[in-house]
């Protein structure tokens, strides 16, 4: 399958609620309350248009969204927050969150990144690390980290990401945030 990577343009109301529609449907089995309802979902996407944000769209021939990234400069610049990732459920694992990540990475290279990061969160007993409490031996719980049900955190390690930390309880009681980046 082809696949364009573009701009989302804050013009293209129909590819906005197509972006919205994914939010949802891509975050409500393991994080349902990140974007619970298509107007959550909106606000995010709205939000991505600021000026300090990057917004992409993976794009098939006939023009239906397959995913979208989003990036937010922080550190002056130096750095950028990827958030959020999220690739349409039937067309998972043919590449194109790898492309998606690595479009978002040149772009905020190309705008003086040096470093991509991620928080990507365990809100559902997913890892070694959700369900227990990380302290006072974080460093440890790391180290041994454990996929249990499909936690996307070994994705990005295959994208160049390391742990670089979490923080524990982020999300409530045992739901941790693993936070990830890259030298770009």
């Amino acid at each position: 399958m082809n696949v364009k990577i573009t701009d989302l343009l804050a013009s293209d109301e129909p590819k906005i609620q197509q972006v919205a529609q994914l939010i949802v449907e891509g975050f409500k089995d393991h994080w349902p309350d990140a974007w619970p309802d298509i107007n959550s979902a909106l606000l995010e996407v709205q939000e991505s248009f600021g000026i300090y944000r990057i917004s992409r769209i993976a794009v098939s021939d006939s023009g239906q969204v397959l995913g979208w990234i989003g990036g937010i400069k922080q550190y002056g610049g130096n750095v950028w927050e990827l958030h959020p990732l999220v690739v349409k459920t039937e067309f998972r694992r043919q590449g194109i969150g790898r492309q998606l990540v690595a479009d978002l990475a040149a772009e905020a290279k190309k705008r003086g990144g040096l470093v991509l990061w991620v928080g990507t969160d365990d809100e559902d007993n997913q890892t070694t690390l959700s369900g227990i409490n990380l302290f006072p031996n974080v460093w440890e719980h790391i180290a041994n980290i454990k996929n249990l049900r499909n936690h996307p955190y070994e994705f990005y390690q295959k994208m160049g990401f390391a742990i670089v930390g979490i923080m524990p309880d982020a999300n409530g009681i045992g739901k941790p945030d693993i936070y990830m980046a890259k030298r770009l």
